[in-house]
């Protein structure tokens, strides 16, 4: 009687973690035709689990469950409507796949993957801050600079009083092999504007650092930080 008869599969089972090694267990499980067969898969319990269920053998989706839900859209038309896992174990480490009305062509290699994405989250951001900034004066131009910033910074230019003059001056980035970032700018000196501060400032979303450079009739080139 066919009804009767047993469908042997021969069941491959991997748990997968993050962090650890792969372990993989084999077993076989014999599946009476028509009726209920359960496809053991345990892992140790974690949080935010995401199951996989394959054929192996035709490489085939049977189920998925991840974000607490199943997720059947690419599940295999064979598998519709006959197979779930045992949502209330999920969490104590119960990934088995329960298979309803066991067909003649069920029998082969299943795979479960199990993987686990735990929660302690540390996240590292990067900062170098704007710890200095230069100025020089070369001929009737003024370089404003600094370097080792992480994040990419920007720099503008300013006068006190405000003036005409056109401050729109792209800044120069490189960035180095450390994957920080040097900039610089340069401006040229009005003749026809005296008693001006010209203020060079850095920054990125951290911190800002600045210098400024006063022209007088008498003083033409002094700093101060």
């Amino acid at each position: 009687d066919v009804q009767t008869g047993a469908a042997a599969f021969s069941v491959s089972v991997s748990y997968v973690v993050l962090g650890q090694h792969v372990v993989s267990v084999y077993t076989e499980v014999s599946c009476v035709f028509m009726e209920s067969c359960i496809l053991p898969c345990s892992f140790q319990s974690g949080a935010d689990i995401k199951i996989q269920w394959i054929k192996e053998t035709e490489h085939i989706p049977v189920h998925s469950f991840y974000s607490n839900q199943d997720q059947l859209t690419d599940q295999d038309q064979q598998y519709i409507n006959r197979t779930s896992l045992f949502k209330d174990q999920i969490s104590r480490g119960n990934a088995s796949l329960q298979l309803t009305g066991v067909e003649v062509q069920d029998p082969g290699r299943y795979r479960c993957f199990t993987i686990i994405h735990m929660q302690h989250q540390h996240p590292l951001f990067l900062a170098a801050p704007v710890s200095k900034v230069n100025m020089e004066q070369v001929g009737n131009r003024i370089i404003c600079s600094s370097e080792g910033i992480y994040p990419e910074p920007d720099l503008t230019w300013s006068t006190r009083p405000p003036s005409n003059l056109n401050l729109q001056n792209k800044p120069s980035i490189q960035q180095t092999e450390q994957q920080l970032y040097n900039i610089s700018s340069s401006l040229i000196l009005s003749d026809s504007e005296t008693d001006l501060i010209y203020i060079c400032t850095i920054s990125t979303r951290k911190n800002w650092r600045r210098v400024t450079l006063f022209k007088t009739s008498n003083c033409t080139h002094c700093f101060k930080l």
